[in-house]
């Protein structure tokens, strides 16, 4: 997959194609730097309810079609529950036991379920780059969501009973992570089905509040004091979630996608999780083990051979055709060059002369 920007009205479109990435990633940070001043199912809710609201004004005021029927609505509800309330809920108590820049690389690894689905449901082909990028995945989320105890203990089988137990495994904020990536991961594949019946910026706003409910209601069900110890700059590391990681992200995805000027947004998602981990290290002092951050690399790495599968294949095909055409045309030459050259035949004739006596 890849970029096309040659038909772009605007001479910033470089950085705004970049720009959901950024916030994505950032945003990650700002929660994490909220969370201990409020609670997860709140800050979860308070992201994206507003942003579904603003998402709704601007396609109000752009004329977009409100859902019609109730088939539209379904997929907006099932959208909503996965994409909205799923996701955002298994983030958000993620963060609470994991780091931003790990947690937004564990998040950014939905391409790999992601192909896994569209093979099984739309006979999507993977082929040899993309995987090569699901194998090298699984090793490298491996490496960042087992502890490093268990990692070390598959060297000495002997001890990995006592290095561990496996509930301090499922206690582990990564595989919140992944559950977020995988409620992701179902949504990316099912919004094929939602713009099929949905403008897809409205079905976004929609799927914002109608997911973002229901995190408010456990929130008032099972948190307190959410609000209570949240001081100035942690509500402007919300609203920057809010209004930037979500509503003008969400907006400038969709618009790039429903342009022309994008063929693909899916080979920049590995930009996420790198801006997550520099921001991180900068404001959070967030470091990695030696073997997360190997997990870390090749994750990015599984993700780019994922996501430009297609392209690596065409490349490897361009350059066999090329060096079969200079093949061909060498052999050509030397054919023209034997046609052209003087053949010397050299003939013996034998002449018998016999005698009758």
């Amino acid at each position: 997959m890849q970029l096309k920007l040659t038909n772009s009205k605007f001479p910033f479109t470089p950085l705004l194609l970049i720009a959901p990435f950024f916030f994505w990633g950032t945003a990650m940070v700002a929660m994490k730097g909220v969370i201990p001043q409020t609670t997860p199912f709140f800050m979860a809710a308070m992201r994206i309810l507003p942003a579904g609201i603003l998402l709704l004004l601007v396609g109000m005021i752009q004329g977009r079609p409100q859902p019609q029927g109730k088939i539209a609505w379904l997929w907006i509800l099932l959208f909503a529950l996965v994409d909205g309330a799923l996701f955002q809920g298994f983030l958000a108590q993620g963060l609470v036991r994991t780091g931003a820049g790990l947690g937004s690389v564990m998040i950014d690894s939905q391409p790999l379920a992601v192909a896994i689905l569209s093979l099984w449901l739309f006979q999507e082909r993977i082929r040899f780059w993309g995987w090569l990028g699901l194998g090298i995945g699984v090793f490298g989320i491996s490496l960042i969501g087992l502890p490093d105890e268990w990692i070390g203990s598959l060297l000495h089988p002997e001890t990995i009973e006592a290095s561990l137990g496996i509930d301090a495994l499922f206690q582990s904020g990564e595989w919140l992570m992944l559950l977020a990536s995988l409620s992701m991961a179902v949504g990316t594949v099912l919004v094929r089905w939602v713009c099929k019946y949905n403008d897809p910026v409205m079905a976004t706003g929609w799927h914002l509040i109608l997911g973002g409910v229901p995190l408010l209601a456990l929130s008032a069900g099972f948190e307190s004091g959410q609000w209570v110890n949240i001081d100035g700059y942690a509500w402007i590391a919300m609203g920057y979630a809010t209004i930037f990681g979500s509503a003008i992200a969400y907006g400038l995805f969709f618009y790039f996608a429903s342009s022309g000027n994008l063929t693909s947004l899916s080979a920049l998602t590995f930009l996420t999780p790198i801006f997550a981990l520099l921001f991180g290290n900068l404001f959070l002092g967030e470091v990695l083990s030696s073997l997360q951050s190997v997990g870390v690399g090749l994750t990015l790495v599984s993700i780019y051979l994922i996501n430009q599968r297609d392209v690596l294949a065409e490349k490897l095909k361009l350059k066999s055709s090329k060096q079969e055409d200079i093949s061909s045309t060498n052999s050509g030459k030397l054919l023209k060059q034997s046609q052209q050259q003087p053949v010397e035949v050299n003939v013996q004739v034998g002449v018998e002369i016999s005698e009758k006596i």
